[in-house]
């Protein structure tokens, strides 16, 4: 960027605050480009006039730029934007007219009342539509007190005061008119394109907005099942949950303690992550809840926030799927490990614990005995207790039951899940 819109950039954005609304900082910077185009205009009327050779004095513009600028620098310096925009509006209003009645008439002064208009027309840009109503009031007032005394007072005695002729008085009637139209059409050009650009602004804000409750919401989501989410954003109250019957797995890596002291711990972090994340894949391919890791224990539920009732059959399946990956896929299972499952099938308590760092969780004497079988299982089996058999047996195949020491259930019957029954 060259120095020129280096310098004109500081000054459109001068006197603006970062506390300032949108309305406010357009408000401002339309009334710093409005005082420059009138300094400029200024400049170039009486330019026009001396060439024609018409005398005029110099000193009404001069004194109008010497307080437009003065009061612009004395913005600057106090950041007073009421009495600043008073303060140009005034000078925008009166300064016209004072012309008029010291050149003449409306007819030798070419209309020059006419950029009084500006005073309006820039309150509503400044100020606003409501509050510009005095102002336009106030131009028409001066406009019909000039019309006034030009049908009053003497021709002769408002065409002594400036000899022009006919074609002169026609050449700044245009001037005039479209000196001010230039003006009025630059400031709502200017308008519009300050208000496109402080609406791309506010659509990129709502869209980086929009992506960052996004990613809440995909964090949330990873977290929390979507109906638990849900109540959590829309209630305050503790959710808390009891379900007369849900299937919950465990799948346990074995001998997982003694693989890792071996390893570095960006290595296990590496193996469980590529593990952990193949399970949280099935878990989403079968419509299961995954709801939380233990270490090296991998706990997920069915049947608890959808109405479907295939829930332990898809649990099997993810259940009979990990077994095969496992065995099989060795880009996930670099390591070769092993995993113990249990499968229990009954009541839970299923909530939300704690306001920081939340997590939903399930309690109850269906969440002990699945992680107790997992726990007493042989590396590569899956075990189940009754109520899940019960739920299974026809369609899947099982081995033969094994009653098994549960600590504080004494002797559990479960039964070995050998694989899915083909329907013949």
């Amino acid at each position: 960027m060259n120095s020129g819109s280096t310098f004109f950039e500081r000054l459109r954005q001068a006197g603006i605050s970062p506390a300032d609304s949108e309305e406010l900082r357009l408000q401002k910077s339309l009334l710093i480009f409005a005082t420059g185009l009138i300094c400029l205009a200024s400049v170039l009327w009486l330019s026009i006039y001396w060439l024609l050779g018409l005398p005029f004095s110099s000193n009404l513009p001069f004194i109008l730029q010497l307080l437009l600028v003065g009061n612009m620098l004395f913005y600057f310096k106090t950041l007073n934007f009421h009495v600043f925009r008073i303060f140009q509006l005034s000078l925008f209003l009166f300064t016209p007219f004072v012309a008029q009645w010291s050149i003449g008439s409306f007819i030798t002064a070419s209309g020059i009342s006419l950029w009084a208009l500006l005073a309006p027309i820039g309150a509503v840009l400044f100020i606003g539509p409501r509050a510009s109503t005095p102002w336009f009031f106030a131009y028409v007032f001066l406009t019909v007190l000039s019309g006034f005394f030009d049908y009053y007072l003497p021709d002769t005695l408002l065409m002594q005061k400036q000899k022009v002729t006919s074609q002169t008085a026609a050449l700044f009637f245009a001037l005039n008119f479209v000196s001010v139209s230039i003006i009025v059409y630059l400031l709502l050009r200017y308008s519009d394109n300050e208000k496109h650009k402080a609406q791309e602004h506010l659509q990129e804000a709502h869209r980086l907005l929009q992506d960052e409750q996004d990613r809440s919401e995909k964090l949330l989501l990873n977290i929390l099942p979507a109906p638990i989410a849900e109540r959590l954003k829309n209630s305050k109250q503790p959710i808390a949950d009891g379900f007369a019957e849900v299937s919950v797995m465990f799948a346990d890596i074995v001998n997982f303690t003694k693989l890792a002291e071996g390893l570095p711990p960006k290595q296990v972090f590496a193996m469980l992550n590529k593990i952990f994340s193949c399970f949280d894949e099935l878990a989403e391919k079968y419509g299961l809840e995954k709801i939380k890791t233990i270490g090296d224990a991998y706990m997920v539920a069915g049947g608890l926030n959808d109405n479907r009732n295939d829930y332990s059959e898809r649990l099997a399946e993810m259940s009979l799927e990990i077994v095969e990956v496992l065995q099989h896929d060795f880009q996930v299972n670099e390591r070769h490990v092993e995993v113990r499952i249990g499968i229990g099938t009954g009541p839970v308590v299923a909530g939300v614990v704690g306001k920081k760092k939340f997590i939903y969780d399930l309690w109850g004497d269906t969440v002990n005995i699945a992680s107790r079988i997992s726990s007493e299982g042989m590396p590569g089996r899956i075990l189940v207790d009754s109520q899940t058999y019960e739920r299974l047996q026809d369609r899947f195949i099982f081995a033969d039951p094994k009653a098994i020491p549960l600590k504080g259930k004494g002797n559990v019957l479960v039964y070995r899940l050998l694989a899915k029954a083909r329907r013949g």
